[in-house]
């Protein structure tokens, strides 16, 4: 039966409606990233954070308030199949000439999926693969401004050059010596370039957006000269006159990884067109997925259509089987993972030991305040997705049977589709970057001769610093942490890892808490010999009671950790670092945390 002319004019209109839903969220999503800046000028450090906050929640609440609107003028569910096919059709159309094509299509998957209940990518009604390219969208003369701006110095106006090129920017604030610090940068850049003969296409290039993020404001750009490139960031902060400096000169891959961590909240980034910004920073970060740049722009329903897809691919590419992750088994969360995928899977099991007290709501709570919290580089994001299938001849049995028997509500199996392949069908998954567990990368270290000090061979000398560092790391992360207001409750080693770049980063969120909702306390002096002497606790602990004097016993058993925690952060056993930290934050005060070392500072070198 074909369409009539009646559908085709329903089906254009719902097109329509779709694309101006899709419209409004991205012009409003634009709107609150524009008013970062002013919100860095004025300091604004809370709305700064709020506005973080609440931007992420943008897309579903567009989501929902453009599916209303179909159902209530189009009756949307009820169209027939040869009127939705005829809808996307349409909205391709639209996508002519609209300079965020990628994204209107993920939000067209979002709507229609929720409409007509269809959770699977599998689909003929979505965009399975993009139908739109993104090359070459800024070539169209109606865009506003161009992605990025070059600059054209030499080696005898570099200053001058870079100096025009930061007040390009027009940030609104009294700079602290700009001269001195451009100096500063520059002197980094000519170190760069060497002796290097300048060459024709020498120039610095700049994204025209700034982007922001907690305290900080970051220019990202490329230092090119021939055939070399240098990809850099120029971090704005405040000093304490308020005054603007520049604070480092990040340069290269590694440091520019550290800065669009996933472990680290989404910048605010003004953008016009969204896909050139995410190829430009590929170029100079190519081992970064695409997604995850998505993510870091705060475009992260466009982050889990691209990883998804890559996801499919992988699994078309591979043959290995999903199995239980290693390590220790959480109590709350079912972990697996397909061992040439670098990522795992979580499922919050149906079942938890009497001493978790908690449900799954509260458990996907905890996951959602990570999400919209300012992760500081401590804590992985996760990408959360509902109804995922997997070719069940991929999975282990012995995987199946752990998923059987402590998460069997979100477990089907089936052949959904009703074409032969079998499925396994998980009803709600968490998805994070793997790490090597810390409790592992400690292990590994003993095992190697790390706790002998009288091995002096390159092997244990090495696994010695490899236990320092370890340690070391864990007790910044905690620091980090409590910094962006953040008590991690289960401050166990198995429950933080380690990234490609030696960084530690929490992972278990179902006992975390706000540090200001916490009340740390001593433990009381025993009232008499039978308290002293009882295995038992004598005094009364209330549910958000903290005693950090007890965390000794559980974390530093080991002489060789506890030498190296007692030397670095033995405050964190003492209740005042905590109360103090706790009344600061309450007080209104927003730690400094930098995505960079503190080595890398301007204020740690002298001026040339």
């Amino acid at each position: 039966m074909f369409p009539t002319r009646l559908d085709s004019s329903v089906a254009y209109d719902i097109a329509k409606a779709m694309m101006d839903g899709f419209n409004r969220h991205y012009r409003l999503f634009r709107t609150e990233s524009a008013r970062a800046k002013h919100r860095f000028e004025t300091l604004d450090w809370h709305g700064q954070q709020r506005a973080q906050r609440e931007r992420i929640e943008f897309y579903d609440l567009r989501v929902l308030e453009c599916s209303n609107r179909l159902e209530r003028e189009f009756k949307a569910g009820d169209q027939s199949m040869e009127v939705w096919q005829q809808v996307k059709l349409h909205y391709i159309g639209l996508l002519v000439n609209h300079h965020q094509p990628e994204l209107a299509e993920t939000f067209f998957n979002s709507v229609t999926t929720k409409i007509l209940h269809r959770a699977y990518f599998q689909n003929d009604f979505i965009f399975v693969r993009p139908a739109v390219s993104t090359e070459y969208i800024e070539n169209d003369e109606t865009e506003k401004r161009p992605t990025y701006t070059s600059y054209y110095p030499n080696r005898d106006n570099l200053v001058d050059v870079l100096e025009r090129m930061v007040l390009d920017f027009d940030l609104q604030r009294p700079w602290s010596d700009l001269r001195r610090d451009i100096t500063l940068v520059a002197s980094v850049m000519t170190d760069l370039l060497g002796d290097a003969k300048l060459r024709a296409n020498f120039q610095v290039q700049v994204l025209t957006g700034l982007f922001f993020r907690n305290k900080g404001c970051y220019i990202v750009g490329k230092l090119i000269n021939g055939f070399n490139e240098f990809g850099f960031a120029l971090p704005v902060l405040h000093n304490l006159d308020d005054k603007l400096i520049i604070d480092a000169a990040l340069f290269g891959e590694d440091d520019l990884l550290m800065l669009f961590s996933f472990a680290r909240a989404y910048f605010m980034v003004d953008m016009e067109v969204p896909s050139a910004y995410v190829q430009y920073l590929r170029s100079m970060m190519p081992r970064k997925p695409r997604n995850e740049i998505y993510n870091a722009l705060g475009l992260a329903k466009q982050g889990k259509t691209l990883f998804y897809r890559d996801f499919l691919q992988h699994q078309r590419h591979s043959t290995d089987q999903f199995r239980i992750a290693p390590g220790i088994k959480g109590m709350v969360m079912l972990v697996f993972d397909l061992p040439s995928f670098p990522y795992v899977f979580k499922v919050i099991k149906d079942y938890y030991p009497h001493q978790k007290d908690t449900t799954r709501e509260q458990i996907k709570g905890k996951y959602l305040l990570v999400k919209q919290h300012d992760r500081v580089g401590r804590m992985a994001d996760t990408l959360e997705y509902s109804e995922v299938g997997f070719p069940r001849d991929r999975f282990d049995d012995a995987l199946i049977a752990e998923i059987e028997k402590f998460a069997p509500s979100q477990l089907e199996i089936s052949d959904r589709d009703g074409d032969g392949h079998v499925e396994v069908i998980i009803k709600h998954v968490y998805i994070e970057r793997r790490m090597i567990p810390l409790n592992i990368y400690l292990q590994e270290a003993f095992d190697a001769g790390g706790a002998n000090p009288n091995d002096l061979s390159p092997t244990a000398l090495r696994a010695r610093e490899q236990i320092e560092r370890g340690v070391v790391e864990y007790g910044n992360a905690i620091k980090d942490l409590v910094a962006a207001n953040i008590f991690p409750g289960d401050m166990l080693w198995k429950n933080f890892g380690i990234t490609r770049h030696g960084k530690v980063v929490f992972y278990d969120y179902d006992e975390i808490e706000y540090v200001t909702d916490c009340n740390f306390r001593r433990v009381p002096e025993p009232r008499n010999e039978d308290d002293e002497m009882s295995g038992e606790i004598w005094y009364s602990v209330g549910p958000r009671d903290v005693f950090p004097e007890t965390f000794a016993p559980f974390l530093l058993g080991n002489p060789k950790v506890r030498e190296v925690f007692m030397q670095h952060h033995a405050d964190l056993l003492d209740v005042t670092f905590w109360q103090t930290h706790k009344e600061r934050i309450q007080a209104g005060h927003v730690y400094d945390v930098f995505p960079y070392d503190r080595d890398k500072r301007f204020s740690q070198r002298p001026v040339a």
